[in-house]
């Protein structure tokens, strides 16, 4: 009984210590909206300044179609260009379809293909042209291709927070939608603010009952953001639990349905300085940060 209690108090104890955390930096995301076309090498040395940095992930492309997004055409030609025996972080390409996830595997040096599910049916026409039953059938086919090449899959739920174009949502449809793709074998599951709508009530109850409820998925979030609101969410994201964070550089990107002009992707800078003030571990190089973030403002 003595034993039991030492092992209980022991857990609780390191229930209580900072939990270290993981940052994705998504530079595919920040450049995607940019209409006019960054060259091959200067993208490349941005995404080479990233990799020194220490970040768990990089996205640092995807494999669509070039109409769809014409600023990641070159995706592979970047691949090539990235100095990867000097970095320890792993590399995540974002497909929409089977022939993106074929196309992506073919690369060793890639470990995560990315899919974006939305669980708006709008939404989910807008981004990928299928709906949610073809998407989820589409999902399974690409986890397949995935483990066939030793690779994983790191699905994003769209609209995860929030919907704004009027389908159902309620944090029951999230969780439900949760189960569904545990059921299929997701095992990394991103939950995404995908227009900035999330509040930190909804944040907290989201993370703080799907963590326990699914310990076999590890739970992450892409949040968006105004200037203003970014403390607010990370602080209830990881006082809920969550470890896994999305976040890009000055917080480019971000989509462009957003209502608020102001709202963008998590600014990577102010996750790090939360992060700082917890004492929380990121294992980002601080001085190797700040000369990707100086690489940034010659691109945007």
């Amino acid at each position: 009984m003595v034993r039991q209690f030492k092992i209980v108090a022991i857990f609780e104890i390191m229930l209580q210590q900072p939990q270290p955390v993981k940052i994705i930096e998504c530079p595919r995301d920040a450049m995607q909206g940019i209409k006019t076309f960054i060259p091959t090498d200067l993208k490349a040395k941005y995404i080479n300044a990233i990799l020194q940095c220490g970040f768990d992930t990089v996205d640092f492309g995807s494999f669509v179609s070039p109409k769809a997004i014409p600023q990641m055409a070159d995706t592979a030609k970047v691949l090539n260009k990235l100095e990867l025996d000097i970095t320890q972080s792993k590399l995540l390409a974002i497909v929409a379809n089977a022939r993106g996830a074929k196309d992506a595997c073919v690369f060793e040096e890639i470990t995560y293909l990315g899919y974006p599910f939305s669980i708006s049916e709008i939404f989910q026409v807008r981004n990928t042209n299928k709906t949610i039953a073809q998407s989820f059938e589409l999902l399974k086919e690409i986890i397949e291709i995935a483990h066939k090449h030793n690779k994983q899959v790191v699905t994003y739920l769209s609209m995860g927070f929030g919907n704004p174009y009027g389908d159902p949502w309620n944090v029951e449809i999230v969780g439900q939608w949760v189960e569904k793709l545990a059921g299929i074998g997701v095992q990394i599951l991103s939950l995404s603010d995908t227009v900035g709508s999330s509040t930190p009530e909804v944040i907290r109850y989201l993370f703080s009952h799907l963590i326990p409820a699914y310990p076999q998925i590890e739970l992450g979030a892409h949040l968006h953001t105004t200037p203003h609101q970014w403390y607010e969410k990370i602080a209830a994201a990881y006082q809920s639990g969550c470890t896994r964070f999305d976040g890009a550089i000055k917080g480019y990107g971000g989509c462009p349905m957003a209502t608020d002009a102001l709202t963008g992707n998590m600014p990577t800078e102010k996750m790090l300085s939360y992060f700082t003030q917890q004492k929380v571990s990121t294992g980002v190089n601080s001085l190797r940060f700040e000369s990707a973030y100086n690489v940034a403002l010659q691109i945007f």
